[in-house]
């Protein structure tokens, strides 16, 4: 197993032990796993993100912390997070994140997941400008999740 998965799946077992936030310090961590704090820092952006599901609030220095919380919002206030959050342009692989965590966490059913998935891949979007799809994937998936709010 990777040093990123031991972290981040450390961290995931601390969060569920506290019953969804916890307060870490970001040299501890790189002292429990031999590792630079930038290692921590990678791991909060690419797992720990507002695309899956937590909300990171840090403050760098001597006396600084990691607080990571698992939003638990109900269906109607995530897929309003995710339209809010998406903005005007987004790459496939984060329009991937969102559906993907929006499903693991019951938001959308699988077949909804599978159609916004598909609507909003690069395949789909193959014959638009390349400078383009970025925008049009985000205007897709704002729509979808609109009509099933």
């Amino acid at each position: 197993m990777r040093i990123s998965d031991l972290i981040a799946q450390y961290i995931e077992e601390e969060i569920q032990r506290s019953s969804g936030s916890v307060h870490l310090s970001r040299s501890e961590l790189a002292d429990r796993f031999s590792c630079v704090p930038s290692q921590i820092n990678y791991v909060l952006s690419t797992r720990f993100s507002p695309e899956h599901g937590y909300c990171v609030d840090s403050r760098r220095g001597g006396g600084g912390y990691i607080r990571i919380t698992r939003v638990k919002m109900t269906r109607g206030q995530l897929l309003m997070h995710v339209i809010n959050t998406v903005g005007n342009s987004i790459d496939s692989a984060s329009a991937a994140a969102f559906i993907s965590n929006m499903n693991s966490n019951d938001i959308l059913s699988e077949s909804e997941a599978r159609l916004i998935t598909a609507a909003t891949s690069d395949y789909a979007l193959a014959s638009a400008d390349k400078s383009q799809r970025d925008v049009l994937r985000a205007s897709i998936l704002k729509r979808c999740l609109l009509v099933l709010q």
